[in-house]
């Protein structure tokens, strides 16, 4: 089967990825440079699948080692492009570290590439939709002014990948728009592995739960939605990370839509934070003492996609519910309580 580079293969995502590109019967080449990974994560992979992939820590960034790597690296034919910088309130205080590395590190690639048949899957997120206009969001949603420099990378790069599709036909390019990634493999062997105080709610619900983490604080309870606590679409990591392996599918049969493509991906429907906070109770019998806060700056009210196009024409949807998102979450936490990995 097709050899697929996976950048950011080490991160919570790409690991995924990794597990499910092997399972269908791919070899995965992982480039990381473990600036926010750890590669602990390598041995995990192979106590999952039994093999170790072939591992490469540079910098993306550093186009002279992207040119080396793709030169002796001949046969690859598919790349998956997850690595990049992508917390939300860091982008805001260092904006040019951000456009610099999510920038450069695409470009590089795309450089090394060129006038070489690839097919390409973007790691993109639904924060290009901003406070969508209608709901769910569709891919035809229009596009709104980013709420942070992160957001914006995700914009531009749509931009650049779509303006390179259109110029060059070696180009074949899907890219993924994410909603909410959470969970964690069913092994417990990976997951999310945050750098300091999780930016995100559902590492901080097990960092909490687990006594890392003090009260969690739900961000508002006057937004005009059932319970008052801001939605999203919460999606599986492992779905997520099966979606990757369809649109490299996608891409190797031919995309009837041409060269370039995006699509939602997430189940379809929202939960609220007071509804996730619930549902970790029910599904793991541990208590949580969380506590209502002030609304967050840059948060939207609800968003949550429709994801008929990726069920029609990518032949991919969820199928792990919310339940299994938080039992799979805190059995990853509770593994690194006593196998850590940082």
């Amino acid at each position: 089967m097709s050899k697929i580079l996976v950048t950011g293969g080490t991160g919570y995502i790409g690991s995924h990825t990794v597990v499910e590109l092997l399972r269908a019967g791919y070899t995965p080449v992982i480039v990381d440079n473990l600036v926010n990974s750890n590669a602990g994560v390598l041995d995990q992979l192979k106590k999952i699948t039994g093999i170790k992939p072939e591992f490469h820590n540079f910098d993306l960034c550093d186009d002279e080692k992207v040119n080396q790597f793709v030169a002796e690296h001949p046969d690859i034919t598919g790349i998956i492009h997850f690595a990049a910088y992508k917390a939300v309130g860091e982008s805001v205080q260092q904006p040019l570290k951000y456009y610099h590395n999510n920038f450069f590190s695409l470009i590089n690639l795309l450089n090394a590439y060129a006038g070489k048949p690839v097919n390409f899957v973007f790691s993109s997120s639904c924060t290009v939709y901003g406070q969508p206009d209608q709901l769910p969001v569709t891919e035809t949603a229009p596009v709104k002014k980013a709420e942070s420099p992160y957001g914006n990378t995700k914009q531009i790069a749509e931009e650049i990948l779509a303006e390179t599709a259109a110029a060059f036909d070696n180009y074949h390019i899907v890219s993924l728009r994410y909603f909410n990634p959470v969970g964690a493999h069913e092994s417990a062997l990976i997951g999310e592995l945050p750098l300091g105080v999780p930016q995100n709610l559902v590492p901080f619900i097990t960092q909490s739960a687990i006594g890392k983490r003090g009260p969690i604080t739900v961000f508002g309870d006057d937004y005009n939605t059932p319970d008052g606590s801001a939605i999203r679409d919460y999606i599986h990591v492992v779905d997520l990370a099966k979606a990757h392996v369809a649109a490299i599918r996608l891409l190797e049969k031919g995309n009837p839509k041409g060269n370039y493509d995006v699509f939602n991906i997430g189940t379809g429907k929202g939960n609220s934070v007071l509804e996730v906070i619930k549902a970790f109770e029910a599904s793991t019998g541990v208590k949580l003492n969380y506590q209502i806060g002030p609304r967050r700056a840059g948060d939207v009210e609800q968003v949550w996609g429709d994801v008929s196009k990726s069920s029609q024409e990518l032949g991919w949807k969820a199928e792990l519910g919310i339940d299994e998102m938080m039992r799979s979450a805190w059995k990853w936490e509770q593994y690194l309580k006593d196998h850590p990995l940082a």
